[in-house]
């Protein structure tokens, strides 16, 4: 029945994009239909040629109602001329390159149609990318994504709180784990905290921020992430000081900092046994099973430094004939019976892509933390400068995350990121503009 359905939503594609190509100004409910359709992704989302049991990063040829909307968007885009370049930016370049790199990868592979699912999935993510870019450029209707975002929070935190006060020890409310769950809240929480700290709560979007803020801040702490817990204060903190250097707004925004400081305290101190309790009762297991996996994928690098071993094969190459789990146990001094994900993105690529792949990644993220960065001088004194404070932030913590969860692999968290790239390439295009339209 679900590839019914989904059948008729591809036919839906081409009527969508003529719709949108005699009013555009429908297009913000194709937007806020991607926010709704992201809320429910394992709803709206159908895996051809699946492989459900297999422990990778990509369990099948995924198509989702989020890219079938994008898709229309794009066409009704073209239609009107509106798009300008495919690859408008650096770091639109840079992404195309790192999928490049990642091709060679699939000469190592053990299953090329495995791998196939990762290409697949980066594909799809680009017509992500391309299309909330090109409508920002198109409209600049940029509230209708931070109203989907808000959508997003208010969405997630009532199964987080019935999560949290059922069986669940960590909440993971709309998202496939809580990991997952706490680096997609760092994105928007920071978002929403800028907005309170240079706004305030005098208008209607103000109190709407700031609920928002509150929404995400409590579901990151019932996530009991120790990856989250770990770069919150780094995510935040940048974010306060970034709205800091806005100097007419200073003693406004100290003034509204300090009473969520003494909330945050006294909630901190509320539920601190708690935390302490799941740092200490953590598994011995889970650390060592981190060291020893990192292990192995030095070994695959080693093996294969430039191509890897092959774009979502790890699990396959964690399993005979390869021998790389004996030789990991022969390094840590114990037989290794665990093939699960390496816990860092990083090493992930690395391993299954190769170096060059892992390096262009890596500037792929730093160009938009730099241009996130550039966007604190650009945007300074406009309305707009609470989102380069928040992104800049958020983009820090879900960095910072990385380095100790491979989550930001998968396509949730893949999709809240490339949501805030393209508000940044867009912020950088257009703020000349912005600037002017504040004057």
């Amino acid at each position: 029945m679900k590839y019914v359905v989904f059948a008729f939503a591809i036919l839906g594609v081409p009527p969508l994009a003529l719709l949108l190509w005699v009013n555009l100004r429908w297009a913000r409910y194709v937007i806020w239909g991607i926010v709704v359709a992201f809320c429910l992704y394992q709803a709206t989302a159908i895996n051809f040629f699946s492989h459900e049991d297999y422990t990778g990063s990509a369990r099948g040829m995924e198509v989702s109602l989020i890219h079938l909307l994008s898709l229309a968007l794009l066409l009704a885009l073209a239609m009107r001329r509106r798009i300008q370049s495919f690859l408008p930016d650096g770091g639109f370049c840079i992404y195309f390159v790192y999928f490049l790199l990642c091709l060679p990868s699939l000469s190592a592979a053990d299953d090329r149609l495995i791998s196939w699912f990762e290409i697949w999935k980066m594909m799809l993510l680009f017509v992500v990318y391309l299309a909330v870019y090109s409508y920002l450029r198109a409209t600049d209707d940029i509230n209708a994504l931070l109203l989907g975002f808000a959508f997003i929070v208010f969405v997630n935190f009532p199964p987080v709180v019935s999560q949290h006060y059922s069986a669940h020890y960590q909440a993971h409310g709309i998202f496939p784990h809580w990991n997952c769950m706490a680096m997609a809240l760092h994105l928007f929480g920071t978002i929403f905290f800028a907005y309170y700290l240079l706004h305030g709560t005098r208008t209607f979007v103000g109190k709407i921020c700031f609920l928002a803020f509150a929404c995400a801040i409590v579901s990151t702490f019932w996530s009991y992430s120790r990856g989250a817990f770990a770069v919150m204060p780094f995510g935040y903190g940048i974010t306060l000081l970034a709205c800091l250097l806005q100097k007419r707004h200073l003693m406004h925004t100290l003034k509204r900092f300090l009473p969520i400081a003494l909330i945050a305290m006294m909630g901190l101190a509320a539920i601190l046994p708690r935390i302490i309790q799941r740092f200490v009762t953590a598994p011995k297991a889970s650390g060592e099973t981190r060291v020893e996996l990192a292990y192995c994928a030095r070994e695959m690098i080693m093996d294969e430094p430039l191509r890897g071993v092959g774009i979502n094969n790890w699990s396959l190459k964690m399993m005979p004939p390869h021998d790389y789990r004996a030789r990991a146990s022969e390094v840590v001094g114990r037989e290794l019976d665990y093939i699960g994900i390496v816990e860092t993105v990083y090493l992930l690529v690395g391993a299954e892509c190769g170096i060059p792949a892992l390096v262009a990644m890596i500037v792929w993220f730093l160009w938009y933390w730099v241009a996130s960065l550039r966007l604190l001088r650009r945007l300074s004194g406009t309305r707009w400068y609470f989102l380069s404070a928040g992104i800049l932030g958020g983009l820090t913590a879900n960095y910072m995350q990385s380095v100790l969860e491979w989550v930001l692999r998968q396509q949730m968290n893949l999709i809240c990121l490339l949501f805030m790239f393209a508000i940044i390439s867009y912020l950088n295009k257009d703020w000349r503009r912005l600037q002017e339209l504040e004057g």
